[in-house]
């Protein structure tokens, strides 16, 4: 009996926090009571390892079932089970030595059975990450076991797909034996990588590059100062670095026959875990594409998305229209309880019993064919369709069947359409809805990405013709005592694929994507619940830009009131003419640097008489500022103050312009000039002009001073330019945002505002400020004093 032949025996695993990790705790915890669990974890920066396995593991519903069955027994507790079964010990397969301290090592040494599970299982992982997790993982396990001097018995958990593209029967037996041999060294790869990994690193350091990302990331966030564009700009460069060794990871697999670089590195795993094991007996399962389960924990039980998933729901989106693939080839899949309970067989039967090498796979046996799967998903999607934002049915298009180049040259056309387009838009003034629309293009762009990504991941899989023999494994089930068989149900026929796919894997992907499934618009409004959250009794703060959020007027506006209120029509048309010449180069000035902008606009001030702006500036007030407002936004500032929130206005503009707002804020943070003994002013700041990462300081510091949480803070802003200020708080608001603000919010899920003007506003257009002399600014400001 399994569980007998487990009893009392100590199972360390490695990657139980991932897919198949967490399905072997849950299935050893419930179905083989005596036995005692050490989970190899690797710490995060915020938890320790008996943390991520409390928080990542056992908080899964993989353990509802377990739960419930120790509460109707009646005994020991779910967490008390766990503190006397379950050991977490802080370990890295992609370090050498495991990481292991003197207390873990030791730990370590005294188990009887090693599972190693832990794997980059990404298809599109960099080259040299998959190297060190997936080929060095395993010659590092056993290294360390014999440094140790035990010798358990070492399960490797490999893939099918170390066969590579070959067509025809693929054997239970090592990759590097017979005519699959081509001489590869493993060794040399692991150096190779590495070096890639270097050369790389120091190609996107070179000028050139740095310069490529500087400058992508000015066109993705404007003028959001130094420091948001100097993690941006380091986040392009690892990007860059991640995407040229992924490419190299497909290249340098597809050099040598396999479909990616996570089959090319578990092949040379095996062919280097099988050198170096000295005294260790190791045994290998090779599961195939590992799906959701069939029955165990329960069925459709899954964890995260693994590669069908995507395909399938992009087709029922009514994103893929066509996939390549064969249609008489075989797809083969594996429900995940099938696997785990072969790897726990293999397991107990120890290394005597157990085969060296164990395939788990369908395709040999019970072959699932591409058109059927493909027929099943379209004949589902037509009787429970999808439904688009507008609670209207997603009709799923008659399934193709192209070759895969054909589809990447249709995907590259509208990803270049897409992106042109988007362009086009991110260079116009668009604001509001406007620029939500140029945003949801953004995110058309990205899904044609994906769908790209997905035919260059999954291509090679749907097209592979190989058949993975399972005569070991069907050996091993047809051993087992019927009892065992009926608790460790590993036989890859058990499955009928028209039932699995239309009432159990399809059903349970649907509902973990969270997809629309019924018609009509969203009971659930997400704006009402993030308005919600903004509006909580709990908040602390609440900072409020002044243009475009709070008002649909500018300094320049401002300044032009000022300038031309005293002056009569002739000179009031001359202005307009010169400010229409010198538009261009103040939106300039403005999109690079936004205090730059405020000090070279600021200086056209210089002569002006302090008690002449001081009384104009209470007819800006009236005439301008509250003519132009925003009554939502105004009431939303009251809601806040009502709430107990303390409320702030952070500007650019002067502070004599927003004097009159004061009685709406508990502080007005605005930019000041200096004044001249003569009573005029300078022209010139007195200060940084609150812009850019100026502003999320601001908050920051009143926050320590107040003693409130920036986590509890809630900014709204309408530019980029204000990112690092939304960045800052717990609860960013986009107010009528331009078009690069949108696409940003959209994609982290930010609340987005769109307020305007009363309709019975004033619609009479003020002229733009103007580059004026020195003798001309003076007359101006001089002949309003004398009028």
């Amino acid at each position: 009996m399994i569980a007998e032949q487990l009893a009392g025996k100590r199972i360390a695993i490695t990657g139980s926090t991932g897919f198949v990790g967490t399905a072997l705790v849950e299935r050893l915890l419930r179905a083989v009571p005596g036995c005692e669990l050490v989970l190899l974890i690797r710490p995060s920066k915020r938890h320790d390892p008996s943390e991520r396995a409390r928080r990542e593991i056992f908080k899964n519903n993989a353990f509802d079932r377990l739960k419930a069955e120790l509460v109707a027994a009646g005994g020991e507790t779910f967490d008390a089970m766990i503190a006397r079964r379950v050991t977490a010990i802080a370990g890295d397969v992609s370090t050498d030595g495991l990481g292991l301290g003197d207390a873990e090592r030791a730990l370590f040494a005294s188990c009887d059975t090693i599972i190693h599970s832990a794997a980059a299982v990404s298809f599109d992982s960099p080259l040299d990450s998959a190297v060190e997790i997936n080929l060095l993982g395993p010659p590092r396990i056993a290294d360390t076991l014999n440094a140790l001097g035990v010798t358990p018995h070492l399960v490797a958990v490999s893939t099918c797909y170390v066969a590579g593209n070959r067509r025809g029967y693929a054997p239970e037996a090592l990759v590097s034996e017979g005519h699959w041999d081509i001489g590869l060294n493993w060794r040399k790869e692991v150096v190779a990588a590495r070096r890639l990994r270097s050369d790389t690193e120091a190609l996107s350091r070179h000028p050139g590059q740095l310069t490529k990302f500087r400058t992508e990331a000015r066109q993705e966030l404007g003028a959001a100062g130094a420091p948001a564009l100097a993690a941006k700009t380091e986040s392009l460069r690892e990007s860059w670095v991640k995407a040229e060794l992924v490419e190299a990871g497909r290249a340098r697999a597809a050099s040598v026959g396999w479909p990616d670089a996570y089959a090319f590195t578990k092949a040379l795993g095996e062919q280097a875990v099988t050198e170096v094991k000295g005294k260790v007996p190791v045994s290998i399962v090779r599961p195939s594409i590992i799906e959701s389960a069939l029955a165990e924990p329960f069925p459709g039980w899954i964890r995260g998305f693994r590669m069908a998933e995507p395909v399938i729901l992009s087709y029922a989106r009514g994103l893929l229209k066509e996939f390549p693939g064969v249609p008489e080839g075989t797809v083969d899949v594996i429900p995940v309880d099938i696997v785990v309970a072969a790897i726990i067989t293999v397991a107990a039967l120890g290394p005597e019993r157990a085969a060296p090498i164990t395939q788990v796979a369908s395709g040999g046996i019970n072959p699932l064919k591409y058109k059927v799967l493909v027929d099943n998903v379209r004949a589902w999607f037509t009787e429970h369709p999808l439904y688009d934002d507008e609670g209207q049915p997603i009709v799923v298009p008659e399934w193709q069947f192209p070759a895969r180049g054909r589809v990447k040259e249709q995907l590259k056309r509208a990803k270049n359409i897409a992106e042109r387009t988007e362009k086009v838009l991110q260079a116009l003034p668009l604001r509001g809805k406007q620029a939500a629309w140029a945003a949801s293009l953004e995110e058309k762009k990205n899904e044609i990405d994906r769908a790209y990504e997905y035919v260059q991941l999954y291509g090679l899989y749907t097209e592979c013709e190989a058949i993975y023999q399972v005569d070991k494994l069907m050996a091993m089930w047809a051993s087992l005592a019927p009892a065992d068989q009926a608790a460790f149900n590993f036989d890859p026929t058990s499955v009928h694929w028209p039932t699995y796919v239309s009432t159990i894997h399809l059903p349970s992907i649907v509902h973990h994507s969270r997809a629309k499934t019924h018609p009509g618009k969203n009971k659930i409004d997400r704006a009402a619940r993030l308005r919600r959250s903004v509006l909580a009794p709990e908040r602390h703060l609440a900072a409020f830009d002044l243009e475009n959020t709070l008002i649909s007027s500018n300094v320049v506006e401002s300044y032009s009131f000022l300038a031309t209120r005293r002056l009569n029509m002739p000179e009031r048309v001359r202005y307009v003419v010169r400010t229409l010449a010198e538009a261009p180069t103040l939106s300039s000035i403005d999109r690079k640097d936004r205090a730059d902008f405020l000090r070279f606009f600021y200086r056209r001030y210089e002569d002006a008489p302090v008690d002449q702006i001081a009384e104009d500036s209470q007819h800006l007030l009236a005439q301008l500022i509250l003519a132009k407002s925003f009554p939502a936004g105004l009431r939303r500032v009251r809601e806040h103050r009502e709430l107990g929130h303390r409320t702030m206005l952070i500007t650019g503009a002067l502070d004599f312009a927003v004097e009159g707002l004061r009685p709406l804020f508990d502080e007005i943070v605005a930019a000041k000039m200096t004044v001249r003994p003569d009573g005029t002013y300078s022209g010139n700041l007195s200060t940084v002009p609150p812009t850019g990462e100026t502003r999320a300081q601001i908050i920051a510091d009143y926050c320590d001073a107040e003693g409130l949480r920036l986590e509890e803070c809630i900014a709204y802003a309408d530019s980029t330019s204000d990112l690092p200020m939304l960045e800052a708080v717990g609860f960013p608001v986009a107010v009528n945002p331009e078009t690069r603000l949108a696409a940003i919010a959209r994609k982290r899920g930010w609340l987005v505002e769109e307020w305007s003007k009363a309709s019975g506003a004033p619609t009479k257009l003020l002229p733009l400020g103007t580059m004026m002399s020195d003798r001309e600014r003076r007359r101006v400001f001089h002949e309003g004093v004398r009028s």
